[in-house]
């Protein structure tokens, strides 16, 4: 079965006159679309990671003043940089984090600005993945989520209808095992673009997501309500996502581009320039 861009199942694409027709004709809809809704797809608040600077109403105004339709908040799960007391029961654990998002999307409510639920999963050797599409029921349902192994994370998030982004896969940090690969087999995305990632790690994450066939997302990354990413990194779809369904949707359908550098790029532009 041939994907939207050409891709077989394998991940190949098919060389055809016809499948480049369709694949020109598919760039050329896309081009002429308007993209105008960006989501920060990856930042950080103070009640749940311990490395972040600002509380959840402060980060969402920072991206609402900035010009952001939306946000998705990404903190730290339990088995990273948490601010969560991982001693507390499992209930108040998950309802922690549930309420750093809702304190955001309080904020936004009545100014139309969007924000949805996600997590920053560290998986191991400084491995983490940025997951979407889940809710509180879905934490509730996992106890001790954060202590599965990848393949069994990701098959539950999958099986309720969550999608995953490999954060920035290349990334040389003291806390990061580089000699160990990521496992990019459970994964539907890579963030190929990290704000705070050097230009050569996200074009090795760029690689990555081409020779694998994966889709691509752009994050900043961001700590605090004043840092540079803001208003230079994040997703842009031609409409504006207002539940985890319609995210996963509209990254699933491939339909969006990237900011990058502050710059709206096809979501394959970075794939093609490695």
């Amino acid at each position: 079965m041939k994907n939207y861009d050409g891709r077989d199942d394998t991940g190949h694409r098919d060389g055809s006159f016809l499948s480049l027709f369709v694949r020109t004709l598919y760039r050329v809809v896309i081009y002429m679309k308007e993209y105008a809704y960006q989501y920060e797809m990856h930042c950080h608040t103070n009640w749940c990671s311990a490395c972040a600077h600002n509380s959840p109403e402060e980060m969402a105004a920072a991206y609402f003043q900035a010009g952001y339709a939306g946000m998705v908040i990404t903190d730290h799960f339990l088995s990273g940089n948490t601010a969560v007391n991982r001693a507390l029961p499992w209930e108040d654990k998950a309802r922690r984090y549930w309420e750093a998002y809702g304190a955001a999307k309080n904020w936004g409510a009545d100014k139309g600005f969007t924000v949805l639920f996600g997590l920053e999963h560290l998986y191991g050797d400084g491995k983490e993945v940025l997951t979407y599409g889940i809710d509180l029921d879905f934490l509730l349902a996992h106890p001790d989520l954060d202590k599965y192994s990848l393949e069994d994370y990701s098959a539950a998030v999958h099986k309720a209808g969550g999608f995953l982004s490999h954060a920035h896969p290349f990334r040389h940090a003291p806390y990061i095992n580089t000699s160990v690969p990521p496992q990019i087999q459970y994964m539907d995305a890579v963030e190929t673009f990290n704000f705070y990632n050097e230009d050569e790690e996200n074009r090795q994450a760029a690689k990555l997501a081409r020779e694998k066939g994966l889709l691509t997302t752009s994050g900043g990354d961001e700590h605090i309500q004043d840092g540079e990413a803001i208003g230079r990194a994040g997703v842009l779809f031609p409409v504006p996502p207002k539940d985890n369904q319609e995210l996963v949707s509209l990254l699933r359908a491939g339909d969006y581009k990237l900011c990058a550098k502050g710059q709206a790029v096809s979501k394959d532009s970075l794939l093609e320039s490695v």
